[in-house]
C-alpha cells in the first residue's frame, strides 16, 4: 500500500522555499516517489487569505504556487468536500487555527498522514510525521 500524506501550509512554503526548518524526514518524504502528497485546497486558501491581509508575502499568487507543486513535484490536489467539512462538528478544540483544523478533518475522512511542525496536531486522532 502506498504512504498517503497530507501537507501543512507551512511544510508546502517550507518545500517550496527550500527552507532549512523544513524536517529531514519530511524532505525525504516528499521527495520519495512511493509517497502520495497530497496538497489541500485548504492551504491555498490560507495562503491566499494571508497573503491579501499582508500576513505572508508569495513569490506568485497562491493558485498558481499549488499549480506549479502539482506540477512540477507531482502533488495532488485536494478539494474541500462536505464530508470533511462535516467532520469538523467531531474535533475537539484543541486547536483554535481553522485552517489547520480543517486539514486534520481533509486528513481522517481521507486516511492521510499529515506532514506538520506543528505539536498541537498530535492531539487528534490523525498520524502527524514530523
Amino acid at each position: 500500500m502506498t504512504r498517503r500524506v497530507l501537507l501543512d501550509t507551512h511544510v508546502l512554503l517550507w518545500w517550496l522555499g527550500g527552507d532549512k526548518r523544513l524536517s529531514e524526514r519530511a524532505h525525504l518524504l516528499l521527495r520519495d516517489p512511493t509517497v502520495t502528497v497530497h496538497l489541500s485546497a485548504v492551504s491555498v486558501m490560507e495562503m491566499a487569505i494571508k497573503a491579501r491581509t499582508g500576513k505572508l508575502v508569495l513569490p506568485l499568487p497562491a493558485g498558481a504556487l499549488a499549480a506549479d507543486a502539482i506540477a512540477e513535484d507531482g502533488f495532488v490536489g485536494l478539494p474541500v468536500t462536505l464530508a470533511h467539512a462535516a467532520e469538523l462538528e467531531e474535533l475537539p478544540l484543541h486547536h483554535r487555527d481553522p485552517f489547520d483544523r480543517l486539514l486534520v478533518a481533509q486528513a481522517r475522512v481521507e486516511g492521510l498522514e499529515l506532514i506538520s511542525a506543528d505539536a498541537q496536531l498530535v492531539a487528534y486522532a490523525v498520524p502527524v510525521t514530523w
